[in-house]
């Protein structure tokens, strides 16, 4: 569902000149660190390049607004990061007269309307925030959105975006593993867990214009296609810890490993079994559990319903997380994903 599209004048260079000796507008660059908003971001740097600020983390790390300080005409891109979960940051980004684009598919609650604010917000369960930008963009960069449809687990979706680009079959299977390594690197507790950090592995990508270049010739790729392929070896050694005809639930150990795997795992389950909801229940080294969960993949519906019932909870409605489930929850939460899943 497209809740809105508005745009401001467009903009492409870091620095603006602004009358009475007054500093220089700063671009400000704000992206979820997984396939999407990564490649969302170089889909529009390629098109429109710039020197901006970079601003980003794990995947998880959503509320990246808050580490944002702007002035009066300063620009803010927000790529694939939940208005819901920003909203005060935002609002006083807009309050000190910053202008921000945002480009989203979560549940972003109400959307502001402000002069300075340009929202592409959709929040149809096959689009991603790359897709958006490809939509915005109005094709200019369709390979990388095609690789982030498949990191984000919409392959029909990405299949059917690709159709201009009249692909092999070999050259899509290249496309899906280049956006699932990339959604990896993004999983994690901490930059620690990860391979690269987001904002450095972005600065990788940045020079190729064709991502089957980027396969081909950067020893970045190699090693993310190696440490998933063996991260995902150890999950799928682990057995369920509860099956029901509606979904299956994983537990993972308090381990790097399991940490970097649990997104891109549960989104291989899906694909598994498209007619089950899928849980995976990490656990955190300091207690508790981090949470994956996925709709089935036949009705991409319900993940974010059964998350935004547990504080640190949300996501979109095919596939939802909670940051910081207590093991005192883990029950509940059990009870939960079977009533939500049973009835969908």
């Amino acid at each position: 569902m497209c809740l809105s599209s508005r745009r401001l004048p467009p903009y492409n260079s870091r620095t603006f000149a602004l009358p009475n000796d007054t500093e220089p507008m700063s671009l400000i660059d704000v992206f979820n660190g997984d396939a999407d908003g990564m490649c969302a971001l170089h889909q529009l740097r390629l098109v429109e390049p710039a020197d901006a600020v970079l601003v980003t983390g794990p995947k998880r790390d959503i509320s990246l607004l808050k580490r944002v300080n702007a002035q009066a005409g300063d620009r803010v891109t927000v790529l694939d990061i939940a208005l819901s979960k920003n909203r005060d940051a935002l609002d006083r980004l807009l309050a000190a007269g910053a202008q921000v684009r945002y480009f989203d598919h979560h549940q972003p609650g109400d959307i502001p309307l402000h002069p300075n604010f340009e929202a592409h917000i959709d929040t149809d369960a096959n689009v991603c925030t790359s897709l958006l930008v490809n939509r915005y963009l109005q094709g200019g960069q369709l390979a990388w959105a095609v690789t982030a449809a498949f990191g984000d687990n919409l392959a029909d979706a990405a299949r059917q975006a690709a159709a201009p680009l009249t692909l092999s079959d070999r050259q899509l299977a290249q496309l899906q593993s280049l956006g699932e390594c990339l959604n990896y690197n993004g999983y994690g507790e901490t930059l620690e867990d990860l391979f690269f950090d987001p904002a450095a592995l972005y600065r990788q990508l940045r020079p190729f214009a064709d991502p089957f270049f980027f396969i081909a010739e950067s020893p970045a790729y190699q090693t993310l296609k190696q440490g998933y392929e063996d991260d995902m070896a150890r999950a799928v050694a682990v057995d369920a810890t509860e099956v029901r005809a509606a979904g299956r639930i994983f537990m993972l150990p308090p381990e790097k490993w399991a940490r970097r795997i649990s997104g891109v795992f549960g989104n291989r389950l899906a694909v598994e079994s498209p007619t089950q909801a899928h849980a995976i229940l990490t656990a955190r080294p300091e207690g508790g559990f981090v949470v994956s969960v996925r709709a089935p993949l036949e009705a991409r519906s319900g993940a974010d319903v059964l998350c935004s019932r547990f504080e640190t909870g949300g996501g979109r409605r095919g596939a939802a997380g909670i940051n910081h489930l207590p093991e005192s929850e883990v029950d509940r939460f059990v009870h939960a994903f079977y009533a939500v899943f049973t009835r969908s």
